[in-house]
């Protein structure tokens, strides 16, 4: 058995607390992108994610997706055998949290239970990306009930067949059928997490069908400044993201860190270029998708090509997913804040030109070589099975469960709740208190004014 790395270990759970940051920060990010009336249950929608994925993920998650395979070499492989059931172990004995907490529980040169906790922030961030193709329209019980349901039945097992490697997690244990028997190279989640969470996004954004006035009337964004913030606060956390995914504290860190900056960057200055030349006007709104488009492509190729590789994973994301995002109203799926655009697209951009710049000299390439490094097609056939096959599940799986929440509990509001907004109607709140105050001397006085009755402030006995 390997020891355990203290740096190792340091670095691991650091990059747990800025993936896990990546939530707050994703749902700022949307929280700006809808309407004012809309803000505060966009936010919502990312923090309940926190709630039921946390508590899944210690009862029975992890097992899931960690946890000894049921022995079958092709998908089944992900479900977790049923003896051994999450952290609390077997529900008779709870031998599975006294094997985790032991100190000799490794995953690799860190302590098992550092392991839990990166991958656990992996699970909640990847449920709330898929939130904001529903932007708007969605009851908060409806959606509440899909992250139970899709992390069952579609994170857990996808999960387990992306980053379950043989014997990592526990000796003699049996992982997923992508990282072992088909060889995909996928460092952080290109399919696990962002074709996984896109092609999930599109199935739902169907069952709920588009928002009122979709396409005739226009739904910009209502606050900027909370979409650049919340871009920034994603960059940050996708180094912990990318980096961490190495589960060690060395070159291969190093390099996915480096080409999460390239990529990122490269991405934001193709996607305003094509704004330039096709819009006349480069945008906030682009800088903001640029930068979350480059983050998305190099998630699986971060540690499997050079930073000249990552540059142009960047630039590629940044055009394709720029002209990608005005694909719903050309094929009439209402994606509120672009999930397929941008999460499902990206993710397939980048996971197949792996199969392009994979650098045999990449620590994350593991000896594989790329079309253009001289390693023909064979890499290219091993990432878009993997892809394909991922997005096929996800978005079946998802299109199933929405039609079950559909029409058991009911997915969508009425149209007189989203006409008046969902924030009011689902949550008895309001994201912005706009009524003006004015104040006496002793006395804060609100006034809620109408079209009927406007007051001035001095016949009420404001002071000037």
């Amino acid at each position: 058995m390997l020891e355990i790395s203290a740096g190792d270990t340091a670095w691991v759970l650091t990059s747990a607390a800025l993936v896990l940051l990546m939530t707050p920060g994703l749902a700022l990010f949307y929280g700006g992108m809808v309407r004012a009336k809309g803000a505060l249950n966009m936010i919502m929608m990312s923090f309940i994610s926190m709630g039921t994925i946390g508590v899944l993920w210690i009862l029975f998650g992890y097992s899931m997706a960690f946890g000894d395979s049921l022995g079958f070499s092709v998908p089944a492989g992900g479900f977790g055998k049923t003896s051994y059931v999450g952290l609390l172990g077997n529900p008779l004995n709870f031998a599975g949290l006294s094997q985790l907490m032991s100190p000799d529980a490794a995953a690799g040169t860190i302590p098992a239970l550092a392991f839990v906790a990166f991958q656990a922030c992996f699970a909640i961030i990847t449920v709330a990306v898929i939130s904001g193709a529903i932007a708007d329209r969605a009851s908060f019980g409806g959606w509440t009930m899909f992250t139970i349901l899709w992390g069952i039945f579609v994170y857990f097992p996808v999960a387990g067949w992306v980053f379950s490697f043989d014997g990592f997690t526990g000796a003699g244990f049996h992982g997923g059928w992508i990282a072992n028997w088909l060889g995909t190279i996928d460092l952080a989640g290109g399919t696990a997490i962002e074709i996984n969470a896109g092609a999930s996004a599109l199935a739902i954004a169907l069952v709920l069908g588009p928002r009122i006035g979709f396409g005739t009337k226009p739904m910009r964004p209502h606050n900027m400044t909370l979409v650049m913030l919340g871009a920034g606060l994603l960059w940050f956390g996708w180094l912990g993201f990318n980096s961490g995914s190495a589960v060690a504290a060395n070159t291969t860190a190093s390099l996915a860190w480096v080409n999460t900056l390239a990529s990122g960057a490269a991405a934001m200055l193709s996607w305003l270029v094509v704004e330039k030349i096709r819009d006349d006007h480069p945008t906030s709104l682009g800088a903001a998708s640029g930068v979350v488009a480059g983050l998305v492509a190099i998630t699986p190729a971060a540690a499997a090509v050079s930073p000249i590789g990552a540059v142009v994973i960047g630039i590629a994301a940044g055009v394709g997913c720029a002209f990608a995002v005005g694909m719903k109203f050309r094929w009439g799926y209402d994606d509120s804040l672009d999930v397929v655009g941008v999460h499902f697209v990206g993710g397939v951009i980048g996971t197949l030109l792996i199969g392009f710049l994979a650098d045999p000299a990449a620590p994350g390439a593991f000896g594989a070589s790329g079309y253009l490094y001289g390693g023909g097609f064979d890499q290219l056939s091993r990432q878009a099975i993997a892809a394909a096959v991922v997005a096929v599940y996800a978005f079946t799986v998802s299109y199933a469960i929405g039609l079950v929440i559909k029409k058991t509990i009911g997915w969508r509001i009425s149209s007189a709740d989203e006409l008046t907004g969902i924030d009011l109607t689902e949550h008895s709140e309001i994201g912005y208190d706009l009524s003006p105050v004015y104040y006496t001397n002793k006395v804060h006085r609100t006034l809620v004014m109408t079209k009927d009755d406007l007051v001035e402030p001095e016949k009420i006995g404001a002071s000037k």
